[in-house]
C-alpha cells in the first residue's frame, strides 16, 4: 500500500515544486509545478497544499524558489536581503501550524550558515538539498509514527478521523493515517470513519479520496453524526492528526476536534494524536498561547459557491481549535507512544525541532486571513 505523493521536487536546480492541487479533490487532481515563492506562498494561504507537515516542506522550497535567481555573481549582502525578505513573507502564509516556522527557521539558518562560507552559489545548492531532504525525513518519521501506532489497533479495529492527516497533509504517508497504512502492512485490517468536517469537508473530499484510493475501506459521516456512530459502538479509537502541541499536552487541530474529543471521553473510547516532533512546540506553556486562524466568513455562508446562510449574517469561522491534554489518551510520535504526564513525556522524547524555532510570527498572520484569488478548499 503506497499512498500518493503529495509534494516533491521535479528537474535538476531549475526545476519546480510538484504539489496537488487539494482544492480540487476529490473531483479533479490536478498537479501545479510552483517555479516562485509568491506562487508557492499563495497555494499554502489557499489551502492547494495543507496539513502542518505538508506545508513546513512546501515553505522550506518556497525560499529556494525565492533565492535562486540571486546567481553566483551577487554579493552576498544581497543575497542575504532576499534571504530573509522571503522567509518573512512565507511566514505570513498560515499562524497555527508549528512546521511552517519551525521550516523556515531551519532552511534560514543554513542559508545564512552557507551563504558566509561559500557564497550564494553554495547556499542555493544547500537550501535546495535541504529541503529535498525534508522529505525523506517526513517520510521516515511518519512511518515511524505509523509502525508506534498500528501496535496501538487491533486486527478488524474501525478507527474514526477529523479532518485529513494522511498522506495529502504530508508528503507521502501521513500522520493519523499512517496508523492505518502501517497496520496494513502488518496484515490488520482496519476501517475508517471520516468525519465530513466542515466547512471545507476535508474528511469528506480528502481523507475519503485518499483511503479509497489506497483501497482501505472508508465511510464519511457528518460531523454531528460522530456522537451516533459512537454510542452505537461503531467506533474502537480515534486517531487525530495536529498543527501544534504545547509543552502541556493540549492540542490545536481542525476546528471541531475538541467536540470529538469530549464524546470519545463520554464514551470511553481512547483518542490518540499523530503529532510527529516537527508539530511539537515546547515554547508554549500551554494551548491558550497557540495562534489560531480566523478565516474568511464565505467559507461558511457561501460553501463551494452556493449560499448557505443569509447576505450580511455575522459568521465566525475559526479554523482550528484547541484540545486541552486531560481528554489525550496518548500522543502517537515517531519516537515512540507518550502517555500522561505529558509535560514530563514530551520534554524526554522532544529536543523537539520545534522548540528551536524562533521566528516571530507576523502580526498580520495571527488575525483573519483574506481572500487570495483561488478557491479555498
Amino acid at each position: 500500500m503506497i499512498p500518493v505523493k503529495t509534494i516533491e521536487w521535479v528537474g535538476d536546480a531549475d526545476g519546480a515544486c510538484r504539489i496537488i492541487d487539494q482544492t480540487l479533490l476529490p473531483t479533479e487532481l490536478r498537479y501545479l509545478d510552483l517555479t516562485d515563492s509568491d506562487a508557492m506562498w499563495e497555494a499554502i494561504r489557499s489551502l492547494r497544499v495543507r496539513g502542518a507537515p505538508a506545508i513546513g516542506i512546501a515553505a522550506a522550497f518556497g525560499v529556494y524558489l525565492g533565492v535562486r535567481a540571486i546567481g553566483p555573481e551577487d554579493d552576498s549582502v544581497s543575497f542575504v536581503a532576499e534571504l530573509e525578505r522571503v522567509t518573512a513573507h512565507l511566514a505570513t502564509s498560515r499562524p497555527t501550524a508549528v512546521n511552517l516556522f519551525w521550516a523556515l527557521e531551519r532552511v534560514n539558518r543554513i542559508g545564512m550558515e552557507v551563504v558566509a562560507s561559500g557564497g550564494p552559489a553554495a547556499a542555493r545548492r544547500a537550501l535546495l538539498a535541504e529541503a529535498v531532504g525534508l522529505i525523506d525525513e517526513d517520510n521516515a518519521a511518519c512511518r515511524a509514527l505509523g509502525a508506534h501506532g498500528a501496535a496501538l489497533v487491533a486486527d478488524g479495529d474501525t478507527i474514526l478521523t477529523h479532518c485529513n492527516a494522511g498522506s495529502l497533509a504530508t508528503a507521502q504517508w501521513g500522520t493519523a493515517l499512517a496508523v492505518v497504512y502501517m497496520a496494513a502492512e502488518l496484515g490488520k485490517r482496519l476501517s475508517v470513519y471520516a468525519d465530513e468536517t466542515r466547512p471545507l469537508l476535508q474528511g469528506a473530499r480528502l481523507t475519503a479520496w485518499e483511503l479509497q484510493q489506497a483501497g482501505v475501506p472508508v465511510t464519511v459521516i457528518t460531523d454531528s453524526m460522530a456522537a451516533t456512530v459512537m454510542a452505537q459502538g461503531r467506533v474502537n479509537a480515534v486517531i487525530v492528526g495536529t498543527d501544534r502541541v504545547a509543552a502541556n499536552g493540549d492540542f490545536a487541530n481542525k476546528i471541531g476536534t475538541l467536540g470529538v474529543a469530549i464524546l470519545a471521553r463520554e464514551f470511553g473510547i481512547p483518542l490518540y494524536v499523530a503529532a510527529p516532533l516537527s508539530s511539537v512546540d515546547l515554547n508554549l506553556a500551554s494551548g491558550a498561547e497557540i495562534p489560531i486562524e480566523e478565516r474568511k466568513p464565505e467559507e461558511v455562508s457561501l460553501g463551494f459557491g452556493r449560499r448557505t446562510a443569509p447576505e450580511g449574517v455575522a459568521i465566525y469561522n475559526p479554523a482550528f481549535d484547541v484540545t486541552p491534554a486531560r481528554y489525550v489518551t496518548a500522543f502517537i510520535t515517531e519516537r515512540g507512544v507518550v502517555r500522561a504526564p505529558f509535560a514530563e513525556g514530551l520534554a524526554r522524547v522532544g529536543n523537539s525541532p520545534s522548540s528551536r524555532a524562533r521566528l516571530v510570527i507576523p502580526r498580520e498572520s495571527a488575525g483573519p486571513i483574506p481572500r487570495q484569488g483561488a478557491t479555498d478548499a
